[in-house]
């Protein structure tokens, strides 16, 4: 009756669960090279990392070609880079886990397509003289409804595995408004902002997000960047309210107060300063041409159109505007005066690790229970 307290029974208990997978924002460099090895197979460590920039080239062109945000872009390279650090490169195609991890991505960010239109701006990259032809005809890109449909069950396939990897956790935190904010509190000029800005873009290419947190990052790619600007060149007077690159590089080579303003060690962005680096002298010294030109210039609006018809992604242009013996030279000096690395504990009750084969979408029998945190950081997980 209204008025008279009513009693409820004991909030129902959660079902017991056989299996429990803890998330893992970041891993330590050891963590991700003792996964690498595991999934690679039989391929080398150089063969890896071109199958990896072949990749993170074909998720720039479709996502450029479909219109997806650079956030979206550079999520869906990250979980590319995940993805291989749990599942065997050998058991699935490059084509089917990035796209997977784009349309994952445009989930995370609310930049939802259906994967039939992210299909078809992949089969435009792939196929070039046939987009080319339905262009002519003014016509949409005809496939085999049969090979369509196959596709599209595979990219579900690999949607699913790819969020066991994030344990579905929709949390993506981009480096991209940090670099902005740090710039403008060192006092960083705008060529020099646009130059971190675009290497934290390029940073994707390389594994760094999965070690680093995004402001570190962000640190990693303006201390570069001020190296890159006052390498081998003369100073220049600084303007009020703005400090030269020589200056910043100066700050961020040793250590000091901005360590415990920003919580990052000097001796992090030092290693994210080296990954980057090797990124741009592959590209320098690269036989391609389009790798010293930004996918941003008017000269390829549409890179999705403007590949050669291989039936692989050719990896889009890194921004690599500086000859590769400079760089080389720029990378001694950066190594004659590095830190000692620093010494990092996981947060791993265990090792970090995944089997396809005992995927829970495929044991019917069996209950998993995801955590967004890893063990250390949850109070029950029981």
């Amino acid at each position: 009756m209204y008025g008279e307290p009513q009693h409820y029974g004991d909030p129902p208990q959660l079902i017991p669960a056989n299996h429990l997978k803890f998330h893992h924002p970041y891993f330590t460099p050891q963590e991700i090279e003792k996964l690498s090895d595991k999934q690679r197979g039989k391929l080398s460590i150089t063969q890896e990392e071109k199958a990896r920039q072949q990749a993170c080239g074909f998720i720039e062109a479709v996502g450029l070609g479909i219109g997806f945000p650079r956030k979206t872009i550079a999520t869906a390279q990250n979980l590319y880079h995940r993805f291989y650090l749990f599942f065997p490169r050998k058991d699935f195609g490059y084509h089917d886990v990035c796209l997977g991890a784009m349309f994952v991505s445009s989930k995370m960010h609310d930049t939802l397509k259906k994967p039939r239109d992210i299909l078809m701006v992949a089969y435009a990259v792939r196929f070039p003289e046939l987009a080319a032809k339905a262009k002519s005809m003014g016509g949409e890109l005809e496939m085999d409804p049969t090979t369509v449909e196959s596709d599209r069950q595979r990219l579900l396939a690999v949607e699913r595995l790819m969020l066991e990897c994030i344990c579905f956790n929709f949390t993506a935190r981009l480096p991209f408004p940090y670099v902005i904010k740090i710039c403008r509190a060192f006092g960083a000029s705008k060529k020099l902002s646009k130059l971190a800005y675009r290497l934290a873009i390029d940073s994707f290419r390389t594994l760094v997000n999965l070690s680093y947190p995004p402001h570190v990052v962000a640190l990693g790619c303006l201390y570069l960047a001020a190296l890159l600007q006052s390498f081998e060149r003369g100073t220049s007077p600084e303007r009020e309210g703005k400090h030269t690159s020589h200056s910043i590089a100066a700050t961020l080579s040793k250590s000091g107060d901005w360590g415990k303003q920003f919580h990052a060690h000097i001796a992090d962005i030092e290693e994210i300063a080296h990954a980057v680096i090797d990124l741009l002298i592959a590209f320098s010294q690269s036989q391609n041409p389009a790798a010293n030109t930004s996918p941003a210039t008017p000269s390829s609006p549409h890179p999705h159109l403007s590949r050669s018809g291989h039936g692989h992604g050719t990896p889009a242009p890194v921004y690599a505007p500086y000859k590769a013996d400079q760089l080389i030279r720029l990378k001694i000096v950066m190594r004659e005066t590095e830190h000692p690395p620093r010494a990092r504990e996981s947060v791993a009750a265990e090792e970090p690790d995944y089997d396809a084969n005992s995927s829970p979408f495929y044991r019917g029998e069996a209950t998993v229970r995801y955590m967004f945190a890893p063990a250390d950081m949850v109070d029950d997980p029981s």
